[in-house]
């Protein structure tokens, strides 16, 4: 067993989630103030040694996230010159995943960017959850803990969805095939996919429905709800094809700009997210959200890589 201490610090983009880790590690977050100058730059202060300890930042991709990226860059470096034995970015929601390939003509490959950049800042070891596409793990030098919310939302449906066992599981496009075929097979339960296509990003013009829902409870899979289009249309199609009712999962709930309306007039009767990112707020004004506690999950890689423990 290591004879250094795990500390762990926190930034700004999810505190809450930081708080609850490290309950269940059974200690303290570091002392650590992050603040702002009147010119918007941004200022860390670590308020207690962390000279040869194991040091783990959480810090989600959510919220104002360009700001958050900032302030782990910022803190990464400042453990590094204040000589940590070993620096882990923890980032439940891996910031900047969807901008993965060149799709088109001069596109930016901008998760590429950001894994240089936490390993130019120093971070010796990254911690994430559900990758957009687990190529990403690629994009670094250093080694990467993908962690998969999928037992999380396994036990979710045995215990919350009722009439589970006469459920289909769905993926929303033909990206998602993967991990929806995967709960399904878990669960012993058949599988449809919808088709969608667009006619430009965050907007979907049409679906076509694959496999049959008649009569059944249709359970959505997705990494991710932005905006909710998706989501929203899909429900639609899939209760016009005769589903009984339609529950979405959905591991990164970002549930950004008309999110909430979307949910609220669609025919979902249940939008389940994990804590990745902070909805505290956002479930006050839409009674369909749900969530999924996954501090248990990073909580326990934590302590397994501080432990030199296999994490898979």
């Amino acid at each position: 067993m290591s004879s250094n201490s795990i500390r762990i610090l926190a930034g700004n983009s999810h505190p809450a989630l930081a708080k609850l880790i490290a309950k269940r590690l059974g200690t303290e977050l570091a002392n650590v103030t992050v603040t702002k100058y009147s010119n918007q730059e941004t200022a860390v202060t670590i308020g207690e040694s962390v000279r040869d300890e194991d040091v783990f930042i959480v810090q989600s991709g959510c919220g104002e996230i360009n700001d958050h990226l900032m302030e782990l860059l910022i803190m990464i470096n400042a453990c590094k010159t204040a000589s940590a034995r070993r620096i882990t970015a923890v980032l439940p929601c891996f910031p900047y995943a969807r901008q993965d390939k060149k799709d088109k003509s001069r596109a930016p490959i901008s998760a590429k960017l950001v894994a240089n950049m936490l390993t130019v800042a120093g971070a010796d070891h990254v911690i994430t959850m559900d990758l957009h596409a687990s190529q990403i793990q690629g994009f670094f030098d250093c080694p990467v803990d993908n962690l998969y919310g999928e037992p999380s939302v396994l036990r979710y449906i045995r215990e919350n969805v009722p009439e589970w066992k006469n459920a289909i599981i769905v993926s929303p496009d033909a990206g998602g095939a993967k991990r929806a075929t995967s709960i399904a097979d878990h669960l012993d339960l058949d599988f449809a996919l919808i088709h969608k296509e667009r006619k430009k990003a965050n907007e979907v013009s049409r679906m076509v429905l694959v496999g049959d829902v008649k009569d059944k409870v249709a359970i959505l899979v997705d990494d991710m709800a932005d905006t909710c289009g998706t989501l929203g249309l899909a429900a639609k199609t899939l209760m016009d094809n005769g589903a009984s009712a339609v529950y979405a999962i959905v591991i990164h709930g970002v549930l950004s700009g008309k999110a909430l309306d979307v949910i609220n007039n669609s025919m979902l009767t249940r939008v389940v997210v994990t804590n990745t990112i902070p909805h505290a707020e956002k479930k006050k004004h839409c009674p369909k959200l749900d969530t999924i506690d996954v501090s248990a999950v990073l909580a326990e890689a934590i302590r397994r890589t501080h432990n030199g423990e296999s994490v898979s």
